[in-house]
């Protein structure tokens, strides 16, 4: 039985200083999906990704998460939505406990549900010792944990996260590598990132954008019918810019 959409998007547009940035990109996401989002700098990945959470307007095209048009019933559809931008909006002279507190009002979360809401996210993002630092003093990794935590703490559909692991070194990559497969057992999962090891690891399917359009969607074993993930990737991205 095929799992339910999640989310759509259809024909997506967006201009900046009358210039097109991204062009026709659809796509579909299932419960349970890790989709990899991958492309070079200035591909359109970070633009993308804010349209379909609805920090950034569409100009043209459809977005529905769970079922609820982003323009029409936007409350509703980012309710659904957890978003990890690639700069965390992190308040860094906060304790943890506190900012991931605020994060949950922000979603509306009955009071009566805030505690039990805060400990589940803590300890799904190994934070459960951490509520009483300030995050400004935590090191780069468990700040990224404190930016997944405000994501899915409302418990979202649709978890989305851009370029979760940048920056962060090994052993902080395995930690939060290994959360991203949790969260793919329980909700949808975008993943944009630049490293290919990842997609390869964690993705069930597979996107690549360049310049602003989509010129690949398809499984991982699609994707490595063409060689290893690197090569693959290299080769599409190369013959796209070839042809174009």
């Amino acid at each position: 039985m095929t799992a339910p959409l999640t989310l759509s998007a259809q024909d997506l547009l967006r201009r900046r200083d009358h210039r097109l940035v991204v062009e026709g990109v659809s796509l579909e996401l299932r419960r349970g999906e890790v989709l990899g989002l991958l492309g070079h700098n200035g591909a359109g990945k970070s633009t993308t990704l804010q349209m379909l959470t609805g920090a950034l307007p569409a100009h043209g095209g459809q977005i529905q998460v769970c079922g609820f048009d982003m323009q029409h019933q936007p409350q509703q559809a980012k309710a659904c939505i957890g978003f990890l931008p690639e700069h965390p909006p992190l308040y860094r002279d906060m304790r943890v406990d506190d900012y991931l507190l605020f994060a949950a009002r922000l979603h509306r979360i009955p009071p009566a549900k805030l505690a039990g809401a805060l400990a589940l996210a803590k300890q799904r993002c190994g934070l459960q010792d951490s509520g009483n630092r300030i995050i400004g003093t935590l090191s780069k990794g468990y700040q990224q944990r404190v930016g997944i935590a405000q994501a899915i703490i409302h418990n979202p559909a649709v978890v989305v996260l851009d370029e979760p692991t940048v920056g962060l070194d090994p052993a902080q990559i395995r930690d939060i590598r290994a959360l991203i497969r949790e969260l793919g057992d329980s909700s949808s999962v975008i993943l944009s990132t630049h490293m290919l090891n990842e997609v390869e690891s964690l993705c069930d399917r597979v996107l690549i954008l360049q310049k602003g359009r989509l010129i690949f969607s398809g499984s991982n074993a699609e994707l490595l019918t063409n060689g290893n993930m690197e090569e693959a990737f290299l080769q599409i991205t190369e013959n796209q810019a070839a042809a174009a």
